[in-house]
């Protein structure tokens, strides 16, 4: 297969993706210390490459995507607005889930973004069954599963991953190895360090990837992507990143070294393609001087939206509670 081709525009596009991204769970993590964010808060920090590869390859308005609770960064690469993502962390009736999911639970129809899971594992099988429509219907539509290193000790994976592969389901699984199950490292999880190659039992093809390059992201997508498409099924893909934060805001990921977390941002993904677009002539200094003042003043916008946008009422305990359909096999 030829190589994946990767534009001016795409080394920008990553750029202003993952600083919008970087940024807003900044003010995310200020936000939570002044309790205007409350209950569980999942911060993608440091693993902004991984999204940002994905999406410079599928298409917006024919795949989609399905994740766990880590899932502020994937709902803003989906084009879910920073407004409607910060009103639902707040709580209020103009979030993207109407203040009724916060931050693990962000949905879009609109943008084809299936969640924001707060069950580990629970989107996987819902990834295939989003997959298996998509084949029914002859969309040609692929859909992203993303899950956690942790999530790959769950039986329902195994179960998954058999039926995608004996009925060539177009979806590619998504393993964010960020090296950590909330605070317990990989080594005390697993005898089998390489992830990539759970894959291989069910004849899936699988392999590891470099989460801090969008290069390599964006590339190993590609042949995905082209993959699932042409029905011939799923691929199973070990993205390793990292998180710089804890698994969430309360956690002080003290399991850590310093060296070990520097090390990481020696190598930040958002650096990497900043020296490429300078080195490149893609862009220049004043240039990226300028898409981050923009991001700033988007991140501003967003926290005043969601400070001044309204509660969700009463009655909105009651709704979206149970759906009527025109299906024949739903009764009403």
């Amino acid at each position: 297969m030829a190589k994946a081709k990767i534009t001016k525009e795409t080394y920008l596009q990553w750029y202003e993706q993952m600083q919008l991204i970087r940024r807003f769970e900044e003010k995310c993590a200020q936000l939570y210390g002044q309790q205007k964010i409350k209950g569980f808060c999942h911060l993608y920090i440091g693993q902004e490459a991984v999204i940002a590869g994905t999406y410079s390859v599928i298409s917006n308005d024919k795949d989609s995507v399905i994740t766990a609770y880590r899932d502020h960064g994937h709902a803003i690469a989906s084009g879910m607005t920073p407004e409607s993502v910060m009103a639902e962390l707040y709580g209020k009736v103009t979030g993207c889930s109407k203040g009724k999911g916060g931050s693990m639970h962000m949905f879009s129809k609109q943008f084809r973004n299936f969640g924001g899971h707060g069950i580990v594992g629970g989107q996987i099988p819902l990834g295939a069954g989003i997959a298996f429509a998509e084949q029914y219907l002859g969309t040609k539509g692929v859909n992203v599963c993303y899950m956690g290193d942790g999530a790959v000790r769950q039986g329902a994976l195994h179960e998954t991953f058999n039926m995608a592969m004996l009925w060539k389901l177009p979806v590619i699984f998504v393993v964010e190895n960020n090296f950590y199950a909330m605070g317990t490292s990989l080594e005390r999880t697993t005898n089998m360090k390489d992830i990539s190659r759970i894959g291989l039992a069910y004849d899936m093809p699988s392999k590891a990837v470099d989460g801090m390059s969008c290069e390599a992201v964006h590339e190993a997508m590609s042949e995905a992507v082209d993959r699932a498409r042409n029905g011939e099924g799923p691929t199973f893909l070990e993205i390793r990143t990292y998180r710089y934060r804890g698994h969430s805001m309360s956690d002080p990921a003290k399991y850590r070294t310093k060296e070990e977390v520097e090390h990481y941002k020696n190598i930040d993904p958002i650096e990497q393609v900043k020296a490429t677009l300078l080195k490149k002539k893609y862009a220049t200094e004043a240039d990226i001087e300028a898409i981050d003042a923009k991001i700033e003043e988007q991140v501003k916008a967003s926290v005043e939206f969601a400070e001044n946008s309204p509660w969700p009422s009463d009655a909105e305990l009651y709704t979206d509670v149970y759906m009527q359909t025109d299906y024949p096999f739903i009764m009403d």
